[in-house]
């Protein structure tokens, strides 16, 4: 976060969801689907979905903020409690880079990552498993900051499927 904005860096990259991130997903959720948020820090992101009628049934991190969040790490989950892992992870690559493959070998993961990522080398190999991006435009993760200079979007991993991504726009097109 400190290369895009003046704030610094905040520990285990731990930004509360803003709301309107949210909504962008809610559409492509199923019916009564249930999710783990591995990366949970103070359960914002669990707590708007919860709002919205989608059931949080495994709420873990490695410096829970929220009594609801039980101190494990995301590298260390062996299954997701779940039908899917939905979070907004650290974006440093060196966590990034081993949480991401983690999780989506387990399950479906939703991921809230900048909108440019899909183009980075790095990212190469990991889009090949990238199913679904939903665009959600800038974000606002500072109160009273306005909204900050990258775009960011929702992108859907599972390494049981491969293919083109499918990408819906902030107008929800395809």
């Amino acid at each position: 976060m400190s290369l895009i904005t003046s704030h610094p860096r905040k520990k285990n990259d731990f930004y509360p969801t803003p709301e309107l991130a949210v909504i962008p997903l809610l559409p492509h959720l199923p019916e009564r689907a249930t999710f783990h948020e591995p990366c949970a820090g103070a359960a914002d992101l669990v707590n708007r979905l919860e709002s919205h009628g989608v059931r949080c049934v495994a709420q873990t991190d490695i410096s829970p903020r929220a009594s609801t969040v039980v101190r494990a790490s995301a590298n260390d989950l062996t299954s997701c409690k779940g039908d899917m892992f939905i979070t907004n992870p650290p974006y440093l690559w060196k966590h990034l880079s081993v949480i991401m493959p983690h999780l989506y070998t387990m399950a479906p993961t939703w991921l809230l990552l900048p909108a440019a990522m899909m183009h980075n080398q790095r990212m190469s190999g990991h889009m090949k498993r990238c199913i679904r991006i939903v665009s959600v435009g800038r974000v606002q993760w500072f109160k009273g900051s306005g909204a900050g200079t990258l775009d960011y979007a929702w992108y859907l991993f599972d390494a049981r499927r491969s293919g083109p991504a499918e990408f819906y726009g902030r107008n929800g097109a395809v």
